[in-house]
């Protein structure tokens, strides 16, 4: 849970910081992603005002969005990477019912061990990553592009970033009305219910707690990634 619960704050991360550069192309998508709440009953509009800081994307918004990005959300993801290594060194780490297996055999194996076998793995990663991030921003440097402004017509093509561009185009094909409901607020909630079923699937599939395979999930999971790479590749494509 504390892993899905880390896995949307990375995505409040990317959603947060992509006002900041205040490009045209960064601030109508910044509208549009504050924009879908506001399809919810009752507080959809409370909650607009609460991101945007009015009733429009302004200079408050890029005030508010730049303390979220560098304060409040950096400490909430403090505290839960602090509480996600407290529950592996308590639990354990998750690896496949074939290992599980064998450790409840008795056979010795360090890849089950956090330190140093995981912890390593994750430096060496991370150096990787540094290494890589390091030799974009310096032979590929990306540009600011176009100051923006709020008196313009929105762009041709405007797209939110690949790790929202599932969400963006599975919107796009849903119809005005789902079931006697606005198209835009179905989309909302599936989107949510998806979420909260991530978070509670430890709940909803105890076999794998008992190191048991689970193939009505894993064929799921399959089915969903499935649909997001579709999806990706369509918006890309359709945009």
């Amino acid at each position: 849970m504390t892993g899905a619960l880390l896995l949307f704050l990375m995505l409040g991360f990317g959603f947060s910081g992509y006002l900041l550069p205040w490009n045209e192309l960064a601030f109508f998508a910044t509208k549009v992603g504050t924009g879908i709440p506001g399809a919810l009953p009752f507080i959809g509009h409370d909650i607009v005002r609460l991101l945007r800081g009015g009733d429009e994307v302004t200079g408050a918004t890029l005030s508010r969005f730049f303390g979220l990005h560098v304060a409040i959300l950096p400490a909430i993801t403090t505290v839960l990477v602090g509480l996600h290594l407290l529950f592996v060194q308590q639990q354990g780490m998750s690896v496949p019912p074939s290992v599980e297996a064998r450790v409840k055999q008795g056979e010795p194996l360090r890849e089950t061990r956090f330190f140093p076998n995981f912890v390593l793995h994750d430096i060496v990663g991370w150096y990787i990553a540094l290494a890589v991030l390091a030799a974009l921003a310096a032979f590929s440097p990306w540009e600011l592009g176009v100051k923006a402004d709020p008196f313009a017509p929105v762009p041709a093509g405007i797209r939110p970033e690949w790790y929202f561009l599932a969400a963006f185009q599975a919107l796009k094909f849903l119809p005005s009305h789902v079931l006697g409901i606005e198209g835009e607020l179905f989309g909302v909630f599936v989107f949510g219910g998806l979420a909260a079923l991530f978070v509670v699937l430890p709940f909803l599939d105890p076999g794998a707690a008992k190191g048991r395979p689970s193939p009505i999930v894993s064929w799921a999971a399959s089915i969903l990634f499935l649909v997001l790479a579709v999806m990706t590749v369509l918006g890309y494509i359709l945009a």
